[in-house]
């Protein structure tokens, strides 16, 4: 059974978090807001301010994972970010293996017909789209369904 509430998704890079916000049913992500990196307390307290101002019952983090599975410092860096969120917000903040959601972002941007400066501009949002999507759907399939 599908708990309901908006979920909110986020790539976090270096420079940039990207950011995804699903309907209310938890059915459907979309794009939301690229925030421009300042600072990690600053940076999670407006990722923070977003989760409360759509009052999402739960915050998709993507976990940057070498491809064997390994956590290599990109991901060390994120897991802190989503431990910062954690103190802050009174919802889950789940991390969630992101490997080649920016691959699988790229595409679609390109299949839907984006140029090269288009799709720049909208990469981390959709990244985040693409992490959060796959959290829904994963969260709405059957349990023999799922992915281990």
């Amino acid at each position: 059974m599908r708990e309901g509430g908006r979920h909110l998704g986020l790539d976090v890079g270096d420079r940039r978090i990207g950011v995804a916000l699903s309907d209310e049913t938890a059915t459907l992500a979309s794009p939301l807001a690229t925030l421009t990196r300042t600072g990690g307390r600053r940076d999670a307290a407006a990722v923070a301010e977003l989760a409360r101002r759509h009052q999402v019952a739960a915050v998709v983090v993507g976990l940057p994972l070498n491809m064997d599975g390994t956590r290599g410092p990109q991901a060390a860096k994120v897991e802190a970010f989503a431990e910062a969120l954690r103190r802050r917000l009174e919802v889950p903040v789940v991390a969630l293996d992101e490997r080649l959601t920016t691959v699988e972002a790229e595409e679609r941007l390109r299949q839907a017909g984006r140029g090269w400066r288009e799709r720049r501009q909208a990469i981390d949002q959709a990244a985040a789209v693409v992490i959060l999507q796959e959290y829904l759907d994963r969260r709405s399939a059957p349990v023999a369904a799922r992915r281990p």
